[in-house]
């Protein structure tokens, strides 16, 4: 399997070009970085991607899809059907349960809400190996928020990692929606949420604000772009995953 990537300077999220080969066939997962890279690649490796897959329907995730699709007119991109009226250019829809052959590469979307509803990662197999193609669900280091539109709940983006995600062979390749890749191994050992939902390391108890309003905070983590993302306790026992610049101290 070839991956290529090009991301944005910055937003740091990504489009990935997959290919079983050299002279082969591809596909094209998300389309939030630059597309020149993406077709400057596909020509090197001689490939026409046959199709778009689309982790979620965010901006940041789908603003390069029309030069997608005029770059390869016909070329189809599919979404989740929960998300499919909120992206222009998605011509189709692809979930959980589908398998998805693209030349040598099969392709499994795995649902993983919690960032949105609709949310998608793309399990990509070939050749005795893997990679998982996350979205906003889990980065190198840090895991998706549950505040951006059409977002579900802290409980539901915890059982997409910890049930779906991490359930996947250690040495399975992480390709998230934003910055750089990691592997299953690596997040279930060093990430600093994982790390806590396995009981390895302990909650937080200090008071603080977050979004303005009284809440504990459970863990201030690192996240991808260089700032923090918080896991915080409202008083009524609910979780939530915040911005870290959104939390101040109580």
């Amino acid at each position: 399997m070839i991956i290529e990537a090009s991301q944005h300077p910055d937003y740091l999220s990504n489009t990935y070009l997959v290919c079983d080969r050299a002279g082969g066939s591809a596909a094209v997962i998300d389309a939030g970085g630059p597309a020149a890279p993406i077709f400057d690649a596909a020509e090197r490796l001689s490939v026409t991607p046959e199709v778009v897959l689309l982790t979620h329907h965010h901006h940041d995730h789908v603003e390069a899809l029309g030069e997608l699709e005029a770059r390869w007119p016909g070329i189809p991109a599919l979404i989740s059907p929960l998300e499919r009226e909120l992206v222009a250019g998605a011509t189709g829809t692809v979930d959980t349960g589908e398998r998805l052959a693209v030349g040598e590469l099969a392709v499994r979307p795995l649902h993983t809400p919690g960032h949105t509803a609709g949310m998608l990662s793309f399990l990509v197999e070939h050749d005795g190996g893997a990679a998982v193609f996350t979205g906003d669900t889990l980065f190198r280091g840090s895991v998706g928020g549950v505040r951006a539109p059409g977002h579900t709940t802290y409980q539901a983006l915890k059982d997409s990692i910890m049930g779906t995600l991490m359930e996947l062979p250690p040495q399975t390749e992480v390709r998230p929606g934003h910055s750089g890749p990691t592997t299953i191994g690596r997040e279930w050992e060093d990430n600093a949420f994982i790390r806590v939902w396995r009981g390895l390391d302990k909650e937080g108890t200090r008071p603080c604000l977050a979004l303005g309003e009284p809440a504990t905070l459970i863990l201030l983590a690192p996240d991808y772009d260089g700032g923090h993302k918080a896991w915080v306790r409202w008083p009524d026992g609910s979780d939530d995953i915040v911005p870290g610049s959104r939390v101040a101290d109580g």
